[in-house]
């Protein structure tokens, strides 16, 4: 058995930051209090947008980028709060608590020098955070949206620029004793969505490493970020999701803790109504349903004419399941289910590997959560991290 003993993480996108000033107060005004809500350790998996990169690197032509004197304050705000960093999500580019975010989180995607640089930036700073002895994780998008334009050459060059990021996060581990490795994280109705996808888009990722002599380099430095509600939406079973990936070589670097929302009874209409509640314009709520017989039919986002007039496939359908993240100690919201027995699934799976993936608490989704709420945002994630360490502790 194998599971982190790093302190629990949970991810910081769930506060706005569009500065580093922002970052550091979000680090004092609510994960300092998380910790002490939860009474336990605490790790602050960090969302740093593009902005806040930028004031946290310098770049020079002969050197490229490097943590600048603004990194040494991130660091020695960590270690004032006894906070450790060890994950970053390198996921979102840009303002992830803007009016509409939806699908321009995939952008830039990873074709673009854009995201290559954002993400070795990312690295770089987290190498400086690292603790001692302690590898880094961060994770990113799975190529681009399926929704958006890609020519025949996409994958291609996604898969040069992501070789091209392996080298540099090599080098980084060259240059500062520290590994960091990437995470590619599969989601609904992007290029890698279901665990299949992910499975033949590594044996090309792999195979084209292996010709340009980077099988090694690659295979250390790039590999999955697991989010639990990402596969459960699918429908997919996901302790078979983590052997498949792991039988085949492919490491997964972080396993997101995170919940969707189940509609166990399509057909009756009071539920769908309590649904579209759930609909909000900030994030994509991708939606799929599994009819009696196993098809999986889908739709790019919860809209109320979904719930209130659904199609005959959706109504008729066994089980609906929406990409909503919803606090991962919930069982039910309302009349509401949630994919928390995936999410326990997925924990014992993990812990049966011969190494410790990343273990990280995403619910970024408090904002925009309707119906009743806990008294603050504190205590809400605080009471999830405690949720979780109950139930490493039973797997352990």
């Amino acid at each position: 058995m194998s599971l982190s003993t790093l302190p629990l993480s949970y991810c910081t996108n769930v506060h706005p930051a569009r500065t580093l000033d922002d970052v550091l107060n979000g680090l004092r005004d609510y994960t300092g209090a998380i910790r002490d809500a939860a009474g336990q350790p605490v790790a602050a998996g960090l969302w740093l947008a593009r902005s806040v990169v930028e004031e946290c690197v310098t770049s020079s032509a002969s050197q490229g980028s490097r943590p600048g004197q603004r990194v040494e304050e991130l660091r020695r705000q960590l270690a004032e709060l006894e906070l450790t960093c060890y994950t970053l999500n390198a996921f979102p580019y840009g303002d992830f608590h803007e009016e509409r975010v939806k699908d321009q989180v995939y952008v830039p995607d990873w074709s673009t020098p854009e995201r290559a640089d954002y993400t070795t930036d990312c690295a770089a700073i987290l190498a400086a955070l690292l603790p001692d002895g302690c590898d880094g994780s961060l994770s990113t998008l799975p190529l681009g949206f399926k929704g958006h334009p890609h020519d025949a050459e996409f994958e291609g060059r996604c898969i040069d620029t992501l070789l091209g990021v392996a080298d540099a996060l090599d080098s980084l581990h060259d240059e500062t004793g520290r590994c960091v490795r990437l995470a590619i994280e599969p989601e609904p109705f992007c290029l890698l969505e279901t665990t299949s996808e992910t499975l033949a888009f590594f044996r090309k990722l792999y195979d084209r490493a292996e010709q340009a002599g980077q099988g090694d380099v690659v295979r250390r430095h790039l590999g999955v970020c697991f989010d639990v509600c990402h596969q459960a939406v699918e429908f997919e079973d996901v302790a078979e999701s983590i052997r498949r990936l792991t039988s085949t070589g492919i490491r997964i670097n972080k396993l997101h803790i995170t919940c969707a929302l189940h509609l166990a009874t399509p057909a009756e209409a009071a539920l769908r109504e309590e649904l579209a509640a759930f609909v909000e314009p900030r994030y994509l709520h991708q939606t799929l349903a599994r009819t009696r017989q196993g098809i999986v039919v889908r739709r790019v986002d919860l809209d109320r004419d979904l719930c209130k007039a659904p199609p005959a496939a959706f109504r008729d359908a066994a089980a609906w399941r929406i990409h909503f993240h919803v606090p991962v100690h919930r069982e039910h919201i309302g009349g509401l289910g949630t994919t928390q027995a995936d999410l326990k699934a997925a924990l014992a799976a993990v812990a049966a590997l011969d190494y410790a993936p990343h273990l990280e608490v995403e619910t970024y989704t408090w904002g925009v959560l309707p119906g009743e709420r806990p008294k603050s945002l504190v205590e809400g994630i605080a009471a999830e991290m405690r949720a979780v360490h109950g139930w490493l502790a039973e797997l352990r």
